[in-house]
């Protein structure tokens, strides 16, 4: 196979893709093809941790597990480990999907609010890192703990209360946030200082306080607020009983140009400047980001099937729409997506722009990724394309209208400028979704 190159930008490998895309019948069988720019994972993992690498006295234990539920692909999370990351996990699913593009025991982490037994008693079995929630999962792992010998790390999330960002259903640091012990409560330090003193073999402890619509000194708070509870657990324990802090992930990604910012250097900066003491290599790190390493490198390619016009506003109907975008769709203001415009051959359109909504295919009026949005007008037979859809988009399908879940295609581009497309997930076929709705079981109502 011909070399890739790296020295193309992320919009001229989207270019090349898109028009490599119609010229190579992607379209044709489904007008509907989800894209992944495997450079561009690439070298987000790099720049991850080489960022992490750069601030850390060498020899620091550091694992940088991916959030699988950001894209659930197995060829992505073999992508990833081979780009030397790991998984973090929060279902039995996404555990299947980690195991099954060969990511070790030993570079997974188990993060969930309401684990079951089941889970839990797996996860000890196989080694795997585990962050309890609650006091009543405490109570679940004590007891599992005292039945057979296990080599899991296993530690505590909390809360630290450091407040919400700009979203409020992604802020996992408020004060009434779902997820961990929540510090600042009456009680909760003291609480959880006992309990790491009643238990020699917690030695971790997690946070995740950081997402979209999370500025860095926030999400830098949250991570003061974890190693000074880990210094005051230590010191009461006379002994390095923590020696691994999680730190969680949700760096936010701009999703108005193809810029990459805030950078993970930046953000280990905003760290350092926050509690420097986290890296002077006296504990072990692991990190879980999903949105910042794939969001960018995702790209959703749609023809459009009609053009019309209501109340004297142009609108484009193609196949992109809420099954796709499924937070555009429902809350646009928070999550409002790029909309690229090619022709028909799948060169970039550069008429003049004219306010045109852009919809989806799904039967309610909401299925809308953009609105009133300027743009060259849009005919039947052009292509649109949504960028930075590579998190939490397409990887995560929803079947309103049992809409079958389209192909994703990984892509690279060599140094002369040739795109090899490399299938990463099937379009799924209708019997598959026939299948899926019970199709074996048409008369079990009866």
């Amino acid at each position: 196979m011909a070399a890739e190159t790296h020295t193309q930008s992320t919009a001229e490998r989207r270019d090349l893709a898109v028009k490599a895309a119609v010229e190579q019948g992607l379209l044709d069988s489904n007008p509907l093809a989800c894209l992944l720019d495997v450079a561009g994972i690439r070298a987000s993992a790099a720049a991850l941790t080489g960022a992490f690498a750069a601030a850390l006295p060498p020899g620091t234990p550091v694992l940088h597990a991916f959030a699988v539920k950001a894209a659930p692909l197995v060829p992505v999370l073999r992508l990833l480990s081979d780009a030397g990351l790991g998984c973090e996990v929060a279902s039995p699913g996404e555990l299947a999907l980690a195991r099954a593009a060969g990511v070790g025991p030993e570079h997974t982490v188990l993060d969930s609010p309401a684990k079951t037994a089941a889970e839990l008693r797996e996860a000890l079995a196989l080694g795997i890192a585990v962050n309890a929630d609650n006091p009543q999962e405490l109570e679940r792992l004590d007891a599992l703990m005292a039945s057979a010998p296990t080599r899991s790390p296993i530690g505590i999330r909390i809360n630290p209360q450091t407040g919400a960002g700009t979203i409020d259903a992604l802020s996992t640091a408020t004060t009434t946030s779902k997820f961990g012990i929540a510090l600042r409560d009456p009680g909760a330090r003291e609480w959880l200082v006992r309990a790491y003193l009643d238990r020699p073999w917690l030695t971790r402890l997690h946070t995740h306080s950081g997402s979209q619509g999370v500025p860095l000194p926030l999400i830098a708070e949250g991570v003061r607020e974890l190693h000074t509870l880990a210094e005051e657990i230590n010191a009461a324990a006379g002994r390095r009983q923590i020696d691994t802090l999680d730190i969680g992930g949700g760096l936010p990604v701009n999703f108005t140009s193809d810029e990459h910012t805030p950078t993970y250097a930046q953000y280990v900066s905003a760290l350092h400047k926050a509690v420097p003491a986290l890296f002077d290599g006296s504990y072990g790190l692991i990190t879980e980001f999903g949105r910042s390493l794939l969001a960018k490198h995702g790209t959703v390619l749609a023809r459009v099937e009609y053009t019309k016009s209501a109340g004297g506003r142009p609108i484009a109907l193609t196949h992109a729409g809420v099954q796709l975008a499924t937070r555009t769709v429902y809350a646009p203001a928070a999550w409002p997506v790029r909309i690229l415009p090619y022709d028909a051959k799948g060169t970039p359109r550069t008429s003049p722009p004219v306010a045109q909504d852009i919809a989806g295919p799904a039967c309610f009026a909401g299925d809308l990724l953009a609105t009133a949005r300027e743009l060259p007008m849009l005919a039947p037979g052009d292509v649109i394309a949504v960028p930075d859809t590579g998190a939490y988009f397409f990887t995560a399908h929803y079947g309103y209208n049992s809409l079958p879940r389209p192909a994703v295609h990984g892509f690279t581009v060599t140094d002369s400028a040739a795109v090899r497309f490399t299938l990463a997930r099937p379009a799924q076929r209708l019997p598959e979704l026939v299948a899926e709705a019970g199709g074996a079981l048409g008369d079990a109502l009866l």
